[in-house]
């Protein structure tokens, strides 16, 4: 049986637009079922632009939409027939395995949460996104579910991390390490202190190699890294800062000269290389790891592509049991 794979239509900047764009773009190429929650006169004015004679795609109403700026707990109590809730409901309900989401992340986050429950002996779920480095992704986690953690939470993190890098990206005995500003055991606030000495005792089920600092991640030397949620949301946003302000500078120096244009010309299979390994929408969006069920949530600002790769991501979390291998590892570190 294929994976279902249920969008909430009506969430982001594009919606939904680019959202059934990318749905229909992924139920042609991967070849499953998708079923696309929201308004269902503007959804179906959508599809038919497009030929999807063929292709499952089914429509599952809901008359209302949580908007970006509304508090998400405030929204899922007034808004009970809102897209990402009754979306939700399709995964809980076992209608579809996986839900695609790219509106509010609080509203998403607390309707899995509410809506799938956790996965047994994991605190609380964690936001876990891929950055690019030198060499393969590394997978950070939390990137903003949890702004304030216990060490415990942290380890727990390190678990999920590990059984997606191996399960998703194929990684053998994935490099775990803590986020920090030094190699040291010692160095660090308390929260790192602590998290050291569990994942050191923790090595027998993880591949704990220490303390990474925020520039050696990018150099590849671990495949899971984790923190606290402020701490990987300041990372994350910096990170796209960083990545927009390089390519926004690069165009800006080749638009200078004549010269500067032709060696751009010349060297343009290698910038669409680069663009590739560090454009974000190549990954589609973060998974919320720690739920009963598979969500990904994509970027407010996710077009066609994003949307595409995002159901991807989903599609492979479920057929590689990443929640199986996270409940397995698990038990394993509590023996």
């Amino acid at each position: 049986m294929s994976v279902k794979v249920t969008v909430d239509a009506m969430g982001g900047d594009y919606a939904p637009e680019e959202i059934v764009k990318g749905a229909v773009l992924a139920a042609r190429e991967y070849k499953i079922p998708i079923q696309l929650v929201g308004k269902l006169e503007k959804i179906r004015a959508e599809l038919g632009k497009y030929d999807i004679k063929g292709l499952e795609i089914e429509l599952v109403r809901a008359d209302e939409v949580i908007e970006m700026g509304e508090s998400p707990s405030s929204a899922l109590r007034k808004k009970r027939n809102s897209s990402i809730v009754i979306a939700v409901d399709q995964v809980a309900k076992g209608h579809s395995q996986a839900l695609v989401a790219a509106g509010s992340t609080g509203a998403a986050m607390a309707a899995s949460l509410f809506g799938l429950g956790r996965l047994p002996g994991i605190d609380r779920p964690a936001i876990g996104v891929l950055l690019p480095t030198m060499d393969k992704p590394v997978l950070m986690l939390d990137a903003g579910a949890n702004s304030e953690c216990e060490p415990e939470m942290l380890h727990q993190f390190a678990i999920m991390g590990s059984s997606f890098s191996s399960a998703v990206l194929g990684v053998e005995n994935p490099r775990v390490g803590i986020l920090n500003i030094g190699g040291e055991s010692g160095k660090g606030n308390i929260l790192a202190q602590k998290t050291y000495k569990i994942l050191e005792e923790k090595q027998d089920h993880l591949n704990f190699i220490g303390n990474v600092e925020g520039r050696e991640m990018y150099m590849g030397i671990c495949d899971v890294v984790v923190c606290d949620g402020f701490v990987g949301n300041v990372t994350l946003k910096v990170t796209e800062g960083v990545a927009k302000m390089v390519f926004e500078l690069f165009k800006s120096e080749i638009n200078k000269s004549l010269l500067a244009k032709i060696g751009a010309f010349i060297a343009k299979p290698a910038l669409k290389g680069m663009k590739k390994r560090t454009d974000a929408d190549e990954y589609g969006g973060a998974l919320l790891l720690g739920i009963k069920g598979t969500c990904v949530i994509s970027h407010g600002s996710s077009k066609a592509f994003a949307i595409k790769n995002a159901i991807r991501l989903a599609k492979e979390s479920v057929e590689k049991d990443v929640n199986g291998k996270i409940s397995r590892l698990y038990e394993l570190s509590k023996a």
